[in-house]
């Protein structure tokens, strides 16, 4: 990975980490617990803890990307960002740019 393709890089990532930030936040007010006392009809109330449970699922999986990103992101530190870990191939820079928590090239990802 060039020196230029490392800045765009780490531009990707710190633009992806703060929307993955700010998309956890949201989701912590989505998934405030549902009040007994408050006024929902027996249907409403359902529809209230389905929602929450569905922005449970999306706040989890938020945190495991922030997680990524910032393994990734510690990985273009240490100069070890781009390179599969199943193969030690390097991964092309256009998946690394729409999936830049990826840690495996396409091949070694279609084989899991």
């Amino acid at each position: 990975m060039t020196d230029q393709e490392a800045r765009e890089m780490q531009k990707i990532l710190d633009e992806k980490i703060e929307e993955t930030k700010q998309e956890i936040e949201q989701l912590k007010e989505l998934t405030k617990p549902v009040k007994p006392d408050n006024a929902y009809g027996r249907l409403s109330r359902m529809d209230a803890i389905n929602n929450k449970t569905i922005n449970d699922k999306a706040l989890r999986e938020q945190k495991s990307r922030l997680q990524k990103l910032e393994r990734a992101q510690k990985k273009l530190d240490e100069g070890k960002y781009g390179i599969c870990v199943k193969c030690g191939d390097d991964i092309p820079l256009g998946r690394l740019k729409f999936m830049p928590w990826t840690a495996r090239c396409v091949k070694c990802a279609q084989k899991s």
